[in-house]
């Protein structure tokens, strides 16, 4: 390696460092991005140099506590501990770097933020999603996890009106048509490709229901590996996108009369090499318990954007009450039947989607669900019909992102677990949030969210 520092020697780090170094090497890798999300759902971070690599792998990149008090619009929130004075570091998990296909030259890994003498900062997500595996883990589980994310493809324009540039999807096709395949083709191989490149292994791919609509989905793997997955499968539709002069979006509702675009959460829970979920009753059923008590503060996590509520609407399969049932699709949390001999069962929490920090949704669905087993929660019946064809029988979900901060904060275990300083700049920054679009049309909501996620 050209440039090492002197105060770090390549033999002095771990051997996922030593093959980083080596590989950037041979693939011409000249910036690593060392990616973390923040509090606003934004997937940030800052590049390292090839030639700074190794000393990078060990200190991290300085940064201002400052950035996890940002909202999506870029405005920063008056928190304290997160001001113009105090420095963390981006630190990255050489087990997760990966080259970017749809960027020649560049590489990233997926990134704990922590204080300067490397132990946890209160306010990383990446590590409250640790802690909350390592919670299961205790309890003697395991959790597989994968998100199924859905979003739109298409061109942004200029409004021909002279307001903010909107989405023109790239085509009208019907749901699952084959019409849809072929107007979408070139850029579904290059984005199964480089998501194979990056060890994302791809599970289906269809056209979805709205205009431009594409569903992708990718293979479960362990809690924390699922979560670094999205946030790269969420970098890499949008930079595969670019790469073609198109405009992908993972926006919950980027356009106002059309699908949304969710992220629904399947999850299983493991203990010696047995799926729990597998079993009716017991564990399956004390941890959709969980999930049902906690759900209207969830939500603030796992739709945590402005946009998002506006994906919860009744009898649009997105779930918009707080119910469970076999295969149902319009409740929050499904129940899914087994694909073939082989299969395994697993749960689907529908409201999810990509705007959300997926480390803080995850581990927050976590956290509600070991509640559920640790207290044995009674979920009640399943729901097998269509909950809101039964008007006033079932709770609905929060209808607007300040309703569910208000059932955050009246969580007990929701709050304890995010942390005083997580959990107050998080609700700052989603406060500020809802203030800023509150006094907006809809069209200049589309638009900054479209632009962003």
């Amino acid at each position: 390696m050209r440039d090492r520092p002197s105060g770090t020697k390549i033999n002095q780090l771990d051997p996922h460092a030593r093959r980083i170094l080596e590989r950037a090497e041979l693939e011409g890798i000249e910036l690593i991005r060392f990616l973390y999300a923040d509090h606003g759902g934004v997937i940030r971070g800052k590049a390292a140099s090839r030639s700074r690599l190794a000393e990078r792998l060990t200190t991290g990149i300085g940064h201002t506590v400052a950035m996890m008090a940002m909202n999506m619009l870029d405005q920063l929130q008056d928190v304290e501990h997160m001001g113009p004075v105090g420095e963390v570091r981006i630190l990255p998990d050489p087990t997760t770097y990966v080259p970017l296909p749809h960027a020649p030259g560049a590489a990233a890994m997926l990134s704990d933020l922590v204080r300067p003498d490397g132990t946890p900062w209160a306010a990383c997500p990446r590590t409250f999603l640790k802690d909350a595996v390592a919670e299961l883990a205790a309890e003697g589980y395991t959790l597989l996890a994968a998100f199924e994310p859905e979003f739109t493809l298409g061109r942004r324009l200029p409004d021909p009106a002279g307001g903010p540039d909107r989405l023109v999807p790239l085509d009208d096709s019907l749901c699952y048509a084959n019409a849809g395949f072929d107007t979408a083709h070139d850029y579904t191989i290059k984005l199964i490709r480089a998501l194979e490149q990056q060890g994302l292994r791809v599970e289906h791919y269809h056209p979805e229901l709205g205009p431009g609509q594409q569903e992708l989905s990718v293979r479960h793997a362990p809690a924390l590996r699922a979560a670094d997955n999205h946030v790269l499968y969420r970098e890499t539709v949008r930079g595969v996108a670019h790469r073609m002069q198109l405009w992908a979006t993972l926006a919950p509702k980027p356009l106002a009369d059309q699908a949304g675009n969710g992220a629904h959460l399947h999850l299983s829970l493991w203990s010696d090499g047995r799926n729990l979920f597998a079993e009716d009753g017991g564990v399956r059923d004390a941890f959709i318990g969980g999930l049902l008590a906690h759900l209207p503060a969830l939500t603030a996590l796992t739709c945590g954007s402005v946009n998002g509520f506006r994906r919860l609407a009744p009898r649009t399969w997105a779930s918009a009450y707080a119910v469970y049932g076999p295969d149902n699709r319009e409740a929050a949390v499904r129940v899914c039947s087994p694909l073939g001999e082989t299969g395994e069962p697993n749960l689907e929490f529908k409201p999810s989607d990509s705007a959300a920090n997926p480390y803080l949704s995850l581990g927050a669905v976590i956290h509600a669900g070991l509640d559920g087993v640790r207290r044995r929660l009674d979920p009640g019946a399943a729901v097998d019909v269509d909950p809101d064809t039964r008007p006033g029988r079932y709770p609905r979900l929060p209808a607007s992102l300040d309703e569910a901060l208000d059932a955050l904060e009246s969580d007990e275990l929701l709050m304890e677990a995010l942390g005083p300083l997580r959990r107050t700049a998080y609700l700052a920054v989603k406060r500020s949030e809802a203030t800023a679009f509150a006094g907006k049309d809809v069209a200049y909501e589309l638009f900054h969210h479209l632009r962003v996620f």
